[in-house]
């Protein structure tokens, strides 16, 4: 497969960008800055450096074209205010979705996070940080964004909160699930099943668990 990942550099990315390129499969990851070019070169993956808040459809959509399935893990990033929530977790998400349908690419699997419905119809959570409500609302949007298109096929991943902890291979993964953690390691694999499953749309929350990551994947519904 051909693989295209935006926020390549960032911690699941990488994990995600090694399982591919170790078995074969050409990745490419778009990142914003040339420092980090030779961090993906060493995983393996074909860097391609290219701001995705500056970026124009046509941009994107020529770094993608071929690919057989996208996949969105940018973010505005610790320290990053209301406004870069907007323009990286939606905006470029956005134009990732905008740039695969142009160039006619379908498969496109968004990593979100839990806790998005919690600000669903307008809602803030009572206590909660501004910015972190802004950038709940800016995957939400995204979210809403990419399901309401008929030219892609979306898939929602909204992981639990994010461990450095080794992965185990077995996570929990449904519709809905308990709020948890779960190890980026696990989240790299479910990615990475999920490409290899082929689905026309789904949402998922994703925690640590005892069900094998393959066998979590194929009874999705």
């Amino acid at each position: 497969m051909r693989i295209v990942i935006a926020g390549a550099h960032g911690k699941v990315a990488r994990r995600l960008g090694r399982l591919l390129s170790a078995r074969g499969d050409t990745v490419v990851g778009i990142v914003r800055s040339p420092d980090h070019a030779t961090d993906l070169s060493a995983d393996g993956v074909e860097p391609a450096v290219l701001d995705l808040e500056r970026a124009s459809v046509d941009d994107v959509a020529g770094v993608v074209a071929g690919a057989d399935a996208v996949v969105f893990a940018a973010g505005a990033g610790p320290g990053s205010g209301a406004a870069r929530k907007d323009t990286v977790d939606r905006g470029a998400a956005v134009l990732l979705a905008d740039a695969a349908e142009r160039a006619g690419v379908r498969r496109y699997l968004l990593v979100s996070s839990m806790g998005v419905e919690g600000v669903a119809g307008g809602r803030t959570p009572q206590g909660a940080d501004p910015v972190f409500v802004a950038y709940l609302r800016a995957k939400l949007a995204a979210e809403q964004d990419l399901l309401a298109r008929r030219g892609v096929a979306a898939t929602v991943v909204r992981p639990g909160g994010l461990t450095d902890d080794p992965g185990t291979g077995r996570v929990t993964l449904a519709r809905s699930v308990a709020r948890g953690q779960v190890p980026r390691d696990d989240v790299a694999a479910v990615l990475l099943a999920l490409l290899d499953d082929p689905r026309d749309g789904a949402v998922v929350e994703l925690v640590a668990g005892d069900t094998p990551v393959a066998e979590a994947v194929a009874s999705l519904p």
